[in-house]
């Protein structure tokens, strides 16, 4: 994501309730701290709803000086900032990745904890990575001696998604139970989905006593995911009286907003199927189920659409078209969870006309691909002008592209391909000259009909890896870029998400030189 919509998707973590936003790793590269400090700065002081939530604003740090010091500088701004740094506790981490000793990591996590709360930070968690698999007596001492250095949460990761639930419940009660000084720290869950059990390992986690829940939207994370904000959030609302009359302050009612942003921003689709939030979640095509639905809901739903936000009909009765105007679009846009600025507003509604000209009626799919188009793509280094593209079976396909230059100039581009999206992007390649490698091209269409508009999504991957590192083991990796783009044409759709994808990896590459000028001695 961008660092726009990153903060856009903070805000809407703040709406929904979450407790603490864990905004990046600030370390990993100048875009991502910069990102973490935009939303400390915004959303860590912007007091949400009638309560005046104010989210805590965390920043994730290895155990060492360097990352928690990135750390800090950008969650310091925020109204409660908090470091979350961690190191790895099972003897194959120590053994074979960290190849230190069992007192060597317990040493360097009492002197991280207590660096991060001599800069000021009142608020410090810490992980024992792997915990799932670490030895439990270790775990008891380097915890309590954590406690004792200042940490204020622990948290408990299943970090290979190993744990079977009763296995990570059990882990959850024995550390309330023999942790020294567990009565001064909150105890959290981290669970992935390795073995599809990540839900279901936090809540017996929350069971056994965890009163803080790692979670992600729509399960989105490192190799098979990460648990389900939505599927939890649910479950307790559903089960809570088998959960001891646990409950969350999340506000349902944003879940299927949110889900959507972050499908839209992320590029990470949600399969159809997925509980909660998936395409299929409230849909009953088997007869019997049918029949029963029109008798009466409960027989096959234990949870309305309405619990989540799924009903998205206007209660103003408006329907957008080509004579709609600003005020109608405006309204509509805040309906839909989305602020914008003036100017971005204007630059919106010019695309929306276009749209809507060709279209009898448009969308809240179409506005929101639209949006996300025209407003939270990343810095404009290239932007395109035209695009034309002949093919079919009488000969080659051929494209032309006109593109505007960082200095203002008007550059064109000409290209045959294997076809039209092929002869497009080989045009936009000769007039940028970036060697790239393209990993993932998909496209959809956001409604039904033969008008709709197109969303295409690309993955593209070049040589700048210098300073991007990888979150977990710190190794530098060739880094891939994502871009989205939306459109009724579809090889217009396609050239807007290739561009999209070429200007972040323009950008980041800038951040990366500009932050390798930055003296030694000087501030992140």
């Amino acid at each position: 994501m961008t660092s726009a919509e990153k903060l856009v998707v903070a805000r809407q973590l703040a709406r929904l309730g979450v407790d603490i936003i864990e905004a990046g790793f600030p370390a990993s590269s100048p875009d991502d701290l910069d990102a973490v400090r935009s939303i400390a700065i915004e959303v860590g002081n912007t007091p949400v709803g009638d309560d005046g939530h104010v989210p805590v604003i965390c920043g994730l740090s290895r155990c060492n000086k360097r990352d928690i010091d990135a750390a800090w500088e950008a969650v310091r701004h925020a109204r409660r900032p908090r470091i979350h740094t961690f190191i790895a506790t099972s003897e194959i981490h120590m053994q074979h990745k960290l190849r230190k000793t069992p007192e060597q990591v317990v040493a360097i996590a009492k002197e991280m904890v207590a660096y991060a709360r001599s800069l000021g930070c009142p608020d410090v968690e810490f992980s024992p990575e792997d915990a799932g698999r670490s030895n439990r007596e270790f775990l008891y001492h380097i915890l309590g001696e954590v406690i004792k250095a200042g940490a204020t949460t622990l948290n408990i990761p299943d970090t290979v998604g190993y744990n079977l639930p009763y296995e990570f419940e059990s882990l959850i009660a024995d550390i309330k139970a023999n942790t020294p000084g567990i009565e001064n720290a909150i105890i959290s869950t981290h669970c992935q989905n390795d073995l599809g059990l990540a839900s279901a390992n936090t809540l017996a986690g929350a069971r056994a006593g965890a009163r803080q829940l790692e979670v992600t939207i729509n399960g989105i994370g490192e190799r098979a995911g990460n648990a389900s904000l939505e599927e939890v959030v649910m479950a307790i609302k559903c089960r809570g009286e088998l959960l001891g009359g646990l409950y969350t302050g999340i506000n349902s009612q944003h879940i299927t907003m949110t889900s959507k942003m972050v499908q839209e921003h992320s590029g990470l689709i949600v399969q159809p199927h997925k509980a909660i939030v998936g395409a299929n979640a409230f849909a009953h095509e088997s007869g019997i189920h049918q029949d029963g639905m029109l008798k009466y809901k409960g027989t096959y739903e234990i949870i309305s659409p309405d619990d989540i936000g799924l009903t998205r009909a206007n209660e103003f009765g408006i329907v957008l078209g080509k004579l709609s105007g600003r005020h109608a679009v405006r309204s509509k846009l805040v309906e839909l969870g989305y602020e914008i600025n003036d100017q971005e507003f204007e630059d919106f509604f010019k695309r929306y006309k276009e749209v809507a000209e060709k279209k009898k009626r448009v969308t809240d799919e179409d506005i929101e691909a639209l949006l996300s188009d025209e407003i939270f793509q990343a810095k404009v280094i290239w932007s395109l002008v035209d695009v034309q593209a002949t093919c079919g079976t009488l000969g080659l396909s051929t494209a032309t592209v006109k593109l505007i230059a960082p200095d203002g100039e008007e550059k064109v581009g000409c290209s045959v391909g294997t076809g039209p999206v092929d002869a497009a992007y080989k045009a936009v390649d000769q007039i940028i000259q970036i060697p790239t490698i393209l990993r993932e091209y998909s496209m959809t269409s956001v409604t039904e009909g033969i008008d709709a508009i197109a969303t295409t999504r690309v993955v593209v991957a070049g040589d700048v890896s210098n300073n991007a590192k990888h979150a977990l083991n710190g190794q530098s990796f060739n880094r891939s870029f994502s871009g989205s783009g939306a459109d009724m044409d579809i090889v217009v759709s396609s050239v807007r998400a290739y561009l999209g994808a070429l200007n972040k990896m323009c950008s980041f590459v800038g951040a990366v030189k500009a932050s390798s000028e930055v003296p030694q001695n000087q501030s992140v």
